[in-house]
């Protein structure tokens, strides 16, 4: 077990910034071995996490994994601890003998939820935990504050561009849970080869269009397979939240002011939501609780926390404004 670290005395700058080689411990959590074998997910922690006070508790989102030392540094001069989970088979956490990104049921992922939230109550005395999750990420924490085991210590929930509706014409969308099914139900592993564009990739990783050092392993730029299997458990907890979301606890909602589905790469792509459809995740979003503030942000990409300086920077101004305030 890594040793808690605790800087009280820590002077905090305007200019602090954080290194992911240097400024996080990295854990393995060990889980219950699943239908492919051993099982881990990777909690992560700010090694300027002081303990004793207010938490940020981060998840990612579909073929991802956490990269933003931007993020944990501004948390850290927010005085927030900051921590990320890395769910099983994403980032760190993928075994070989794994499909990366595969689940049947996204309830498999609360084992790793249960335990950060547990260690980090136990070993850093969190006087409070605010989840923030994104894309795919921000469906589990909805769906997690509606059914998992600890949903009554979460004190508030922030929801970066969530995952909430497939971005997919009416009629596909209605069949996509039968058809997922089926699919699935004839072999397992059935899938959907390159059913995500590649574009959204390019636009953040430096060695393309972006500013991003991203692990190709764990974030191929043209993507992991989208499994039958996969696309039915989403769709399962998306229908669910829809029928029976009853969050009670302050929710903010953050999307970028604008979709947009590029053919190819172009400066606008840097400029809008270019994975779901900003319109049906407001729809979705607003219905998932009864304290739920919306924040668009205008030229947003996907990844609000992705998006050029000044947009970036006002959504994270933006988002501790309201937190400072619960």
């Amino acid at each position: 077990m890594n040793e808690v670290r605790y800087f009280s005395d820590m002077n905090v700058t305007d200019d602090f910034s954080l290194s992911l080689e240097n400024d996080f411990d990295y854990r393995y959590i060990d889980l219950e071995p699943d239908y492919e074998g051993e099982v881990k997910a990777t909690f992560i922690s700010s090694r300027f996490n002081q303990g004793n006070r207010k938490a940020i508790l981060y998840i990612h989102g579909f073929i991802d994994y956490f990269f933003h030392p931007h993020l944990a540094a501004e948390c850290i001069r927010q005085n927030y601890d900051f921590f990320a989970l890395e769910l099983r088979k994403y980032g760190h956490s993928i075994l070989p003998h794994q499909h990366p990104n595969y689940c049947r049921k996204m309830e498999e992922y609360f084992e790793e939820v249960d335990w950060t939230l547990e260690y980090i109550r136990s070993a850093y005395n969190a006087t409070q935990i605010n989840l923030l999750g994104h894309s795919t990420g921000g469906l589990l924490c909805s769906y997690y504050l509606n059914v998992g085991e600890h949903k009554d210590w979460i004190n508030s929930l922030m929801l970066n561009s969530p995952f909430l509706e497939l971005n997919e014409p009416f009629p596909k969308k209605q069949l996509a849970p039968f058809v997922s099914w089926l699919m699935s139900s004839v072999a397992q592993y059935s899938n959907q080869e390159g059913a995500l564009s590649s574009i959204y990739a390019e636009s953040l990783h430096k060695d393309y269009h972006g500013e991003w050092d991203i692990n190709v392993k764990w974030k191929p730029i043209k993507g992991f397979p989208a499994y039958f299997a996969w696309i039915k458990a989403i769709t399962d907890v998306q229908g669910y939240l829809q029928k029976h979301s009853r969050i009670t606890i302050p929710m903010l909602l953050m999307h970028s002011d604008k979709s947009f589905i590029p053919k190819e790469f172009s400066e606008a792509t840097h400029k809008a939501d270019t994975v779901l459809n900003v319109s049906q995740m407001a729809k979705r979003g607003l219905a998932l609780g009864n304290k739920i503030t919306r924040l668009e942000i205008k030229d947003g990409m996907h990844d609000l926390f992705l998006s050029p300086i000044p947009v970036r920077n006002e959504a994270l101004d933006k988002m501790f404004e309201w937190l400072n305030l619960q």
